[in-house]
């Protein structure tokens, strides 16, 4: 059964350059509601805990010193059908591949720096949304 909350980051690249407000924008008249926001840095030990499932891939060590090289944004959002719906609008890791007005064709720069997490189940959206916030953080 879908949930109507998913998670997602603003990664360092979209802070460092400014993208925070336009990319909420775009969240919000996208039809999410915001139920969770904070502005935070990961520490290396966030970093290896969040991405845990990747710890055998070969960009693990790299992903982890981009998402603590700087602040990034984590908020829960909140819509009907919130994970593929959020998923759609970032568009593709690739923003080369991503679909036209989505996030990542607007404001990533690459694969490694394509601007914005977005959780790809209902599972672990609850599960990266409880990594970041406690539930008197949720309203």
């Amino acid at each position: 059964m879908a949930t109507n909350r998913t998670f997602t980051m603003l990664k360092p690249d979209s802070v460092e350059k400014g993208f925070i407000g336009a990319i909420l924008e775009k969240i919000t008249t996208s039809g999410f509601r915001i139920v969770a926001l904070k502005l935070t840095q990961m520490t290396k030990a966030d970093a290896q805990a969040f991405y845990a499932v990747h710890s055998e891939r070969p960009f693990y060590g790299e992903l982890v010193e981009y998402m603590t090289r700087g602040p990034i944004v984590a908020a829960i959002l909140e819509k009907d059908n919130a994970v593929e719906d959020f998923r759609t609008l970032i568009g593709a890791t690739n923003p080369a591949e991503a679909a036209e007005g989505t996030i990542r064709k607007l404001y990533a720069a690459s694969i490694g720096e394509n601007a914005v997490h977005g959780s790809d189940s209902d599972e672990n959206a609850t599960i990266e949304g409880a990594f970041h916030f406690s539930v008197r953080e949720q309203f």
